[in-house]
């Protein structure tokens, strides 16, 4: 009775980890490229007030120069 338990239970394991394990590690593999190529193309830039470094995308472009807020902007 044990024996068919175990055996039972081993199949069942080798079943989930040959159909359900794999299929979830390609997703993950797949999100997880895409999110490397978003963080590869952020570029982090320098307040030229204060000296502090702030994402590309989040700065404040002004006259050339990216400001991490508009404070730092009003007091150039």
């Amino acid at each position: 009775m044990i024996l068919k338990f175990l055996a039972v239970t081993v199949v069942l394991f080798l079943v989930y980890t040959l159909f359900f394990k794999k299929n979830r590690e390609k997703s993950m593999d797949s999100s997880n490229k895409s999110n490397q190529k978003d963080n590869i193309e952020d570029i982090m830039v320098e307040c030229p007030t204060c000296g502090t470094y702030v994402s590309k995308k989040e700065a404040i472009l002004s006259n050339g120069n990216y400001y991490c807020s508009k404070e730092c902007l009003e007091n150039k």
